[in-house]
C-alpha cells in the first residue's frame, strides 16, 4: 500500500499541529506506521490522498449508521445551508428535533443541545452537582467520557477510592472529586455507596463501555448501580455517546430497561456532524440556565445545519428501524471472522460484539479468553502488539479498522454482503500472517 502522500502530509502537519493530528488516536501511535490522510468517503469506502480505497469499519467512530454521505441526510443538510449555517439565535429546527427525540425517548423530559459528547458530559456533571449540592462523582475504570478534567483519572490502589490524574494538566484537587470503581464488581460498588453514598452527586457509566474495548456489562451490575443511586439520591448518568442511536433508538437505556436521571449523547445524533446533547428528568434539567442557576452556554449549540442532519437521521431510524438487520448481519460477519481466526497458527482471537459493534480481543495462541471480557483487567497483555499486526494486515488489503486495539468496529446499513465477503476473504491472509508475540 503506497502511503507516500500521506507520509508527506503527516510530516508537514507535525511541524504545526501537536503530534501531527487533531485527536490522538488518528496519529497511529497505538498501531505504528503512517496515518492515512483521507481525501473523501462515500458509502462504506474511504479514499486516501494516495488514491487507495478501503472498506471502512471506523465510520467516524460510530455515528455513520447509514454510511458516509447518506443521501437523505445530505439533502437535509443542503436544504439547511440555503437558509443559513449559523444564527446564534433561537430557531425552530432544534425545537422540532428536540420534540421528536423526546417523543421517542420516554426517559427524557427536557434536552439541551451542545457541540460534542465531551461537552454533554461536562454539562451533565455540573447539573448533577447543582441539583444535589454535592461534589463527588463516581466513574468506572474502563469507561471513557471525553476529555473532561474530573474524568481523566485512573483508579487508586484500592478497589474503589479517590482517583489520581491520568493526564498532565489535571490537578490533584480536581481528580480528588472523582471516585473510580471497577466494572463488573458488585462488592466494590456497594462499598463505594456505603462509604460515600450521601456525598455522591452523580454516578456516570457507559452502559455499553466501548472506548477501552467492548466491555459487555451484565444487566445485574447495571441494575445494582441504578438501585444504589436511587437509594442514596445520586444522579445516575448514562453516557450513551457511543451506544445511543447505535444499539437502538433509545440506546442501552431502552435495551436494559434502566431509567437514567440524565443521559448524554454525541455525534451520532447529528448523523456525524459535531453535535452533542444531555437530557433527563425535568426537575434536574430545570436547573440549567436560563431556567435555573447552573450555567451552560454555547454560540454554536443547536447549529441549524447539524440540527437538520440530526433530525433527518432520527426520521430515517424511526422509518427503517435498522437494528435487527444490523445485528443479524453483525453476528454472521463476526462468526465468519471468528471461524477463520480459530485456524490462525500464531495467536488467539475472541470477537466480542453487540448489535453492529464489535471488538477483537487478541491473545497468544492457546490463551483465548474463557469468558466475556467485562473489565480492563481481563484484557490480554499482548492486545496492543497483536492487534497492530492485524490492523496493518487489513490496511494493506484495503480494509480500514480502528487504528487502536482498544477501539471498536462498526457496521452500517451501507455495508453490503459483498463488502463483508471481501473482508472475510482478506482475513484468511491477514490472520495467517500474524506472528507470535
Amino acid at each position: 500500500m503506497n502511503l507516500q502522500k500521506s507520509a508527506e502530509l503527516f510530516e508537514r502537519s507535525k511541524k504545526i499541529v501537536p503530534g501531527g493530528v487533531h485527536s490522538p488516536v488518528r496519529g497511529f501511535r497505538g498501531v505504528g506506521g503512517t496515518p492515512v490522510f483521507v481525501e473523501s468517503a462515500n458509502g462504506v469506502r474511504l479514499k486516501d490522498v494516495d488514491g487507495n480505497e478501503y472498506v471502512d469499519f471506523c465510520l467516524s467512530w460510530g455515528p455513520l449508521l447509514f454510511g458516509h454521505q447518506d443521501m437523505e441526510i445530505g439533502e437535509a443538510v443542503k436544504s439547511a445551508l440555503t437558509r443559513g449555517w449559523s444564527y446564534g439565535a433561537a430557531e425552530r429546527y432544534s425545537l422540532e428535533f428536540a420534540e421528536d427525540m423526546i417523543k421517542h425517548l420516554p426517559f427524557i423530559d427536557e434536552i439541551r443541545f451542545v457541540n460534542s459528547g465531551t461537552e454533554a458530559v461536562m454539562s451533565a456533571l455540573r447539573v448533577a452537582r447543582g441539583y444535589t449540592k454535592r461534589d463527588l462523582v463516581l466513574k468506572f475504570d474502563g469507561c471513557y467520557h471525553g476529555h473532561v478534567d474530573s474524568l481523566l483519572v485512573r483508579a487508586g490502589s484500592g478497589l474503589a477510592e479517590m482517583a489520581s490524574p491520568d493526564s498532565a494538566g489535571v490537578s490533584a484537587s480536581t481528580a480528588a472529586e472523582t471516585l473510580v470503581c471497577p466494572l463488573d464488581n458488585e462488592q466494590a460498588l456497594e462499598e463505594v455507596f456505603v462509604k460515600y453514598g450521601d456525598k455522591l452527586a452523580a454516578a456516570i457509566i457507559e452502559p455499553l463501555p466501548a472506548n477501552n474495548g467492548l466491555l459487555l456489562q451484565r444487566n445485574e451490575f447495571l441494575k445494582k448501580l441504578e438501585v444504589l443511586c436511587n437509594k442514596h439520591g445520586t444522579v445516575l448518568i448514562l453516557d450513551e455517546v457511543i451506544s445511543g442511536f447505535r444499539t437502538a433508538l433509545g440506546g442501552m437505556a431502552e435495551i436494559t430497561g434502566i431509567k437514567p436521571d440524565l443521559v448524554t449523547y454525541g455525534k451520532i445524533i447529528g448523523g456525524g456532524f459535531p453535535v452533542g446533547a444531555y437530557g433527563g428528568r425535568r426537575e434536574i434539567m430545570d436547573m440549567v440556565a436560563p431556567a435555573g442557576p447552573v450555567y451552560q452556554a454555547g454560540t454554536l449549540s443547536a447549529n441549524p445545519v447539524a440540527m437538520a442532519a440530526g433530525h433527518a437521521m432520527l426520521k430515517k431510524i424511526v422509518r427503517e428501524n435498522p437494528y435487527a438487520k444490523l445485528a443479524e448481519t453483525g453476528k454472521w460477519f463476526t462468526n465468519e471472522l471468528q471461524a477463520i481466526a480459530d485456524q490462525a497458527p500464531n495467536f488467539s482471537l475472541h470477537i466480542q460484539s453487540f448489535g453492529s459493534i464489535s471488538w477483537m480481543v487478541c491473545a497468544p495462541k492457546g490463551q483465548k479468553p474463557s469468558s466475556t471480557v467485562r473489565s480492563i483487567e481481563a484484557i490480554p497483555a499482548q492486545q496492543k502488539a497483536i492487534y497492530a499486526q492485524i490492523f496493518h494486515g487489513f490496511l494493506d488489503e484495503g480494509v480500514y479498522f480502528a487504528p487502536s486495539g482498544y477501539e471498536v468496529g462498526f457496521l452500517s446499513t451501507a455495508h453490503t454482503k459483498g463488502d463483508l465477503e471481501l473482508v472475510i476473504e482478506k482475513a484468511k491472509k491477514v490472520f495467517a500472517s500474524v506472528k507470535a508475540v
